[in-house]
């Protein structure tokens, strides 16, 4: 398992696909970038010209979300989905279906987040309703865009690390993660979308 940067993809049966990922910082500050409106805006949004445009979150078991990305001249992406499962800062479950629904059908994500020294490894696992789901997934591209919100994601931690407020930290890139945060879940075409991101 990674320590810090560098994405990875496994497929741990056929309708799923595991997203591990590491984090120079404390496991708390990557639940609140996963979670927190202000700082999800801030990197989970995609490509150059694309902004996270609605961010609703209401955290708890049962509580909906709902993102929509935005890029002028081009139909929004919105993904929408209820959280079966909320236990802060180590573990988020949430169901995930796309307006457009190009997975065939909602997917279930598992976000979990582990600590060790002051470093966060995270894991989202995304279930499909299909072994064709999921291979249509892994054929979107969506790692590349998924690793370039995660860099500005690094970049809003760094920040904090040094001393400032992540919370006021701007965008850190331009183009990257529309991603399934959270939630990952995922959207190839905008990057990567999640409520686990």
């Amino acid at each position: 398992m990674p320590t810090t940067g560098a994405l990875s993809i496994t497929t741990p049966s056929d309708r799923e696909i595991r997203f591990t990922r590491g984090f120079d910082a404390p496991r708390q500050l990557v639940w609140d970038c996963h979670t927190k409106p202000d700082l999800m805006k801030r990197w989970l949004f995609g490509p150059a010209g694309w902004s996270l445009a609605v961010c609703d979150i209401d955290l708890r078991a049962g509580g909906a979300y709902r993102w929509v990305w935005r890029k002028a001249g081009v139909p929004d992406m919105g993904l929408g989905g209820v959280f079966r499962e909320v236990v802060a800062p180590e573990r988020m479950v949430n169901t995930q279906l796309f307006d457009n629904d190009w997975t065939s059908g909602e997917a279930v994500s598992t976000l979990v987040l582990t600590e060790n020294a002051g470093k966060t490894t995270l894991q989202n696992t995304v279930l499909y309703a299909s072994l064709q789901a999921r291979d249509g997934a892994l054929k979107t591209g969506m790692a590349d865009g998924m690793e370039m919100g995660y860099v500005r994601l690094d970049e809003i931690v760094a920040l904090s690390a040094a001393g400032g407020n992540a919370g006021n930290a701007g965008p850190a890139g331009n183009a990257g993660n529309a991603g399934n945060a959270g939630n990952a879940g995922n959207a190839g075409n905008a990057g990567n979308a999640g409520a686990g991101a």
